[in-house]
């Protein structure tokens, strides 16, 4: 990765402010190579150099990827002053790691959200031309059949004139519940898809991102780092 200054390492572990960094610096508790290290601004590259911290290792890792069960009720920013955003749900050390929200859901959705500070994988997530699939679980006030299957094959072609790209629908029990497969992330879409076909959303949870699932484990508000088996299928770095 090429050398990087020293405080700035230590800072993107999220453990430390920028001036906290310089300070465990300054006062010689940072080794790098076994030797004390002279300021802040000395340059180390922490995939050759052994750099310890009060004789522990830093543990750099330069990009973060995290799967977040998001519940309702939340907003899918990075910071707002009136309302909780997914960011609020961390550990003060993630949220000082510079992650951002790959797409987003609507505040009364949930389920799967990933975050990291990967841009050049979100921009390739969100891309329109990589066709990355997204299924959500959703369950209706009124029963769905065959003929609305075909609809959102066809591509539904919503009120204000918006052509919906074909999706895929597959009733489960007696199609009230369904699961959706979008091609494409516009504003509400599944509402309005499914408001044109005369029905209503009364629950919406995102269960798939292409080839990454949500976590059944996972309870709503938490979290956790993906796998390396996981980072490996969506692209990002080890």
């Amino acid at each position: 990765m090429g050398k990087e200054r020293l405080d700035k390492l230590l800072a993107a572990t999220g453990r430390w402010s920028r001036r906290e960094a310089k300070e465990l610096i300054r006062g010689g508790r940072v080794l790098v190579d076994g030797k004390s290290a002279g300021s802040g601004e000395e340059k180390a590259d922490p995939a050759e150099s052994e750099i310890l911290v009060d004789g522990l290792p830093l543990g750099y890792q330069k990009y973060t990827y995290i799967m977040l069960h998001k519940p309702a009720g939340v907003l899918t920013a990075t910071e707002d002053h009136r309302q909780k955003t997914v960011l609020d749900l961390l550990s003060p050390e993630l949220r000082r790691r510079n992650l951002s929200p790959v797409g987003r859901l609507d505040k009364d959705t949930e389920g799967l959200l990933l975050l990291t500070n990967d841009g050049a994988l979100a921009h390739r997530l969100l891309a329109p031309k990589s066709h990355v699939d997204k299924v959500y679980y959703a369950r209706l006030d009124k029963a769905f059949g065959a003929g609305d299957q075909a609809a959102f094959a066809a591509g539904i072609v919503l009120e204000d004139g918006l052509i919906c790209m074909p999706a895929g629908l597959t009733l489960l029990g007696d199609g009230t519940e369904i699961l959706v497969t979008l091609h494409e992330g516009k504003f509400h879409q599944i509402k309005r898809m499914v408001a044109s076909r005369g029905g209503a959303v009364c629950y919406l949870k995102r269960i798939a991102m292409g080839p990454l699932e949500l976590d059944p484990t996972l309870r709503k508000g938490e979290y956790r780092a993906l796998t390396e088996e996981e980072v490996a299928k969506i692209g990002g770095k080890p």
